[in-house]
């Protein structure tokens, strides 16, 4: 067979078998993690229009390339409102968004070496986007699946001009440091004639863990970037949040960087309606997912799994990770079967542990959100149950 028609019937294969996974997560009664990648075109739009109405006047005029006397201008004063800070700027996208955070303070500090993680956003998601468009460099305090401490901090070899800070940090399952923590590690920053900048594309959520305010989260840092899509439910987009001068500056990148949309009227919709909705509702969701995570850990131990982690063993947000010794592959077949026969949903996909893992092991992630909250310990107990049998079945 020629290479060419080999990809092409893998290519149907896996069109088929995504197919299949999508009918039967669809076709499920129960869903611990509804995944947005279900909906339809039709049915997101009937949200939309269900929800716009008390999301904004929608006999306001259409925005223009982010005017800011319209919903975009709206949108980004409830963020600053929110967050506590003076101004915010709307991005179409978050890796957009830091970009032009870290350009503005490389310029301003006169240093264009960023402190950070190996496992953030900006190392693994993003490209290389720091380096190869901002032509900044990057360095890293520590290597460890944690945020930094101050004194790997203070510790640095060589001077930065800004450190960044992943909240949570997700590739580490989600983790974040106490606030003592937080603090000191912002102090070292500040002893070090750096900035600091908050990758808080979930920030939304931390305030449990640290028993803070989002003000008062956000008025560590010298920048803080916040999604909308993660978890307020949003269609698209973030912001960029600081002082008044410094998103002046950024919403000038933010044109050069071809930030500057025509309209964004749809995405700044669904965005307020997450801040009216989902927001007041992440606490909650927090508190289940400890519910939640605690009952999976003691159902795959009922259950006679030898080895499993539920990581962080108490969430420090709504979100965390599950892993199991079987391939991916192994375990995305068990939670369909489990979804086709049962009508229960328990997990979204697996994946090999990045940036690199051993062989046979595979980690999912868990968001607990509005799908979940009427889950019992209890039926999380017994879907889990049943869902190792279906890997013993896969398995066999």
């Amino acid at each position: 067979m020629a290479a060419g028609d080999a990809a092409s019937v893998a290519g149907d294969a896996a069109s088929v078998e995504r197919a299949r996974r999508r009918a039967a997560f669809r076709g499920a009664a129960r869903v611990l993690a509804r995944d947005t990648f279900l909906e339809t075109i039709r049915e997101r739009l009937d949200r939309l229009v269900a929800d716009a109405p008390a999301a904004h006047d929608l006999d306001d005029r259409l925005d223009f390339y982010g005017n800011d006397d319209g919903i975009v201008g709206e949108l980004e004063r409830r963020t600053a409102d929110t967050l506590g800070t003076e101004a915010a700027a709307f991005f179409p996208t978050g890796t957009m968004a830091q970009q032009v955070a870290l350009r503005c303070w490389a310029g301003r500090t006169g240093n264009a070496t960023v402190a950070g993680h190996p496992l953030s956003h900006l190392e693994v998601h993003e490209r290389d986007a720091y380096a190869v468009v901002s032509g900044l460099r990057m360095v890293h305090p520590t290597n460890a699946p944690r945020l930094p401490t101050a004194a790997e901090v203070y510790d640095l070899a060589e001077p930065f001009g800004a450190l960044a800070l992943e909240l949570p940090l997700r590739n580490a399952g989600f983790v974040l440091p106490s606030w003592d923590e937080l603090t000191a590690v912002v102090a070292a920053a500040r002893d070090r004639d750096a900035v600091v900048h908050f990758d808080g594309a979930r920030l939304w959520e931390c305030g449990p863990h640290f028993g803070r305010t989002l003000p008062e989260i956000a008025a560590l840092a010298d920048s803080v970037y916040v999604s909308f899509y993660k978890s307020l439910d949003a269609i698209s987009g973030a912001a960029l949040a600081g002082s008044e001068d410094f998103i002046e500056e950024a919403r000038t990148w933010r044109h050069r960087y071809g930030g500057q949309l025509f309209q964004q009227w749809p995405a700044a919709l669904t965005a307020l309606s997450g801040l009216d909705r989902e927001l007041p509702r992440l606490p909650e969701y927090v508190a289940q997912a400890k519910v939640v995570a605690r009952a999976l850990g003691e159902g795959l131990a009922e259950a006679g799994v030898p080895w499993f982690r539920v990581h962080p063993e108490v969430p420090h947000t709504h979100q965390f990770q599950v892993w199991l010794p079987h391939p991916p592959e192994l375990l995305d077949e068990a939670a369909v079967r489990q979804a086709e026969e049962t009508k229960t949903a328990l997990f979204q996909r697996w994946f090999e542990p990045a940036p690199a893992g051993p062989p046979g092991v595979a980690l999912t992630e868990v968001t607990v959100a509005a799908s979940a909250m009427d889950w019992t310990a209890d039926e999380v107990r017994s879907a889990v149950r049943e869902f190792v049998t279906f890997v013993d079945r896969v398995g066999g």
